[in-house]
């Protein structure tokens, strides 16, 4: 029986993984010391995600172990060695924010917690495809160069721009940019997903994700915006919307969208790759047409308040172009469009925390 390795296993992307591949057959081991309720409160945290697959399938199991700790990791590889078809490493700090507070966590983390399961996987399992989920954020805020035109409700690229029809590709620059702290951290361990790739000819990709997002999504006010927005309208609490005039967009990818791209990667392996993946033209919103959408669905009316002073190295129009991904594999679909997801997640919540509005 193949032996998958998923960091952050209890996590939005992680927990799919994890379910994805134990109905495959997979024997899944997860790494998860549930850090998110350190970066983020309690409210944060995935304990409740890791009962509820511990329950669900006989084929998982987990490891309360930091990912910044090599021995403990190398145990984990060593214990199953060349068993391990794949590594999917989900595990980060995933806020520019908060990466500002403690910059030693947020890299030893994001970077030296990277370098130590590629160097595990190269020691232990090198025939082991190893996915990375990284960010569009390892290009920093030259997105903010684009020349981009107000609308009523966004900010959209010059038709005339490459960029506009389909979004953003992998030529983008990443140098000369403000990444923000968590970004920097980011493209450390990417660059380093890749050079294990190219330097070891181990089968490796960083896909660098744009808004990823589903009912599993424990949003909180410095990670996940459309969690938190659709937290926020559902209970009634204030949101604040930070710059841009709330006319900001993000392409927003479903939890299952992403998981069906790395299990396409997973069949038919590359080395060193990099791919922007995100919901591209098919699923993307600003935060002013995501607030009209949820009220649209809902009937849930979000209190809201727009400060000037937008985060330091936030996007104002991210768009992701996936289709390097879509020439490669052309077997990948979307199933979720953004009235999609946000229905889902809307029930979920209403669900979740007993409300009818």
């Amino acid at each position: 029986m193949s032996i998958a390795i998923v960091t952050g296993s209890s996590g939005l992307i992680g927990s799919e993984a994890v379910q994805f591949l134990a109905e495959k057959g997979f024997e899944v081991v997860g790494i998860d010391n549930d850090m998110r309720a350190y970066f983020f409160g309690e409210t944060a945290s995935n304990k409740q995600n890791e009962a509820s697959l511990i329950k669900r399938f006989e084929k998982f199991s987990t490891h309360n172990t930091d990912i910044r700790n090599f021995e403990e990791v190398d145990k984990i590889f060593a214990r199953y060695g060349k068993e391990i078809s794949l590594v999917v490493h989900t595990a980060a700090q995933p806020s520019h924010d908060w990466a500002a507070k403690e910059p030693f966590t947020d890299f030893s983390v994001n970077a030296n917690g990277t370098l130590n399961l590629l160097e595990a996987s190269r020691k232990h399992c090198p025939e082991a495809v190893f996915i990375f989920t990284s960010t569009n954020k390892v290009y920093g805020d030259t997105p903010n160069n684009l020349p981009l035109i107000e609308a009523d409700l966004r900010w959209e690229v010059n038709s005339e721009h490459k960029f506009a029809a389909e979004g953003i590709d992998e030529s983008m620059s990443i140098d000369q940019t403000k990444h923000s702290l968590f970004g920097a951290s980011k493209v450390a361990a990417d660059v380093l997903v890749q050079e294990y790739g190219r330097y070891f000819g181990m089968k490796t990709v960083s896909f660098r994700g744009g808004c990823l997002t589903g009912p599993a999504h424990h949003g909180a006010e410095l990670h996940g915006f459309l969690a938190y927005l659709i937290q926020c309208a559902v209970t009634g609490k204030e949101y604040t919307v930070f710059g841009y005039k709330g006319k900001q967009v993000r392409d927003n990818i479903h939890s299952k969208d992403l998981i069906k791209a790395f299990w396409e990667f997973y069949k038919k392996p590359r080395v060193g790759e990099v791919y922007n993946i995100g919901g591209s033209r098919y699923s993307n919103i600003s935060i002013l047409e995501a607030i009209k959408m949820i009220k649209d669905l809902s009937g849930h009316e979000l209190k809201y308040k727009i400060s000037d002073k937008p985060r330091a190295g936030d996007h104002i129009w991210y768009i992701s172009d996936v289709r390097k991904f879509q020439e490669h594999y052309p077997g990948w679909k979307y199933e979720y469009n953004i009235e999609k997801i946000i229905s889902e997640m809307l029930a979920v919540a209403e669900a979740t925390l007993n409300i009818k509005n």
